[in-house]
């Protein structure tokens, strides 16, 4: 079960935000896309609970469209995002309904329809829940490389199973991935004979969820968020370009 620290710093969302545009249909549902279409190199971000309108994911998608990137932001929840205060539906009735591997499966279109554009390598961040859908990417070779960013509901099964390069972004608060369990992760990828290459980063100072719903307000805030975007920039340009 996802603990509070999912929930908690809910967006104000906006279908309209963003330097991008909504789709209709990107492998079969809808998508905000960034970046010019007859790029080689495309990233597919992954949301948290919250859903593709979050302002502050569409602004990091256009950011990673501005490297020269194809970026998709599909909407995994059909237009149901959680929300925090729909008492008709709480997180244990909605994530029922929107379980991470849904995601996944969902995943496999997108990925196929930027094949089908032309892309040849593509690379997924997912942020909490988003994260998880990225290792069962990474699981399947889906993807040429992979970022998960405060992930939740992640094993480390699931992480001996990687067969992507992989970077793990982690917080220093986080009940659903504590630095325990983070570099647990980066054993098993150390340790793993398939020499998986891996990036493994604690962020002092920051809690879950703080790359995409930091308070613009705070400085240092704004800093550790803006230096996470620049690990997984880089991480990508080393293994999608």
């Amino acid at each position: 079960m996802a603990s509070p620290q999912c929930c908690a710093n809910p967006p104000t969302l906006n279908p309209a935000c963003g330097q991008g545009k909504v789709v209709d249909s990107f492998g079969g549902i809808p998508a905000y896309v960034a970046g010019t279409e007859d790029s080689k190199a495309a990233v597919i971000l992954i949301s948290d609970v919250f859903g593709f309108e979050a302002p502050k994911l569409r602004k990091i998608a256009d950011k990673v469209a501005s490297s020269g990137y194809f970026v998709v932001v599909p909407d995994f929840f059909n237009g149901d995002p959680h929300a925090p205060g729909n008492t008709g539906k709480p997180f244990a009735e909605w994530i029922k309904e929107h379980a991470p591997e849904k995601g996944f499966e969902k995943a496999k279109p997108v990925i196929s329809a930027l094949k089908e554009q032309g892309v040849s390598s593509v690379g997924a961040a997912g942020y909490c829940w988003g994260a998880k859908v990225v290792a069962d990417l990474a699981k399947s070779n889906e993807i040429q490389a992979a970022v998960m960013l405060h992930p939740s509901f992640v094993t480390v099964d699931d992480i001996k199973e990687v067969k992507s390069p992989i970077a793990i972004l982690g917080a220093e608060t986080d009940v659903m991935s504590p630095p325990e369990l983070v570099k647990q992760f980066e054993q098993v990828l150390s340790s793993s004979d398939t020499g998986i290459v891996h990036f493994v980063k604690i962020f002092p100072g920051v809690s879950h969820g703080w790359t995409v719903r930091y308070d613009s307000e705070d400085a240092a805030a704004v800093k550790c968020a803006e230096e996470a975007l620049a690990d997984m920039n880089s991480w990508f340009d080393k293994n999608l370009k």
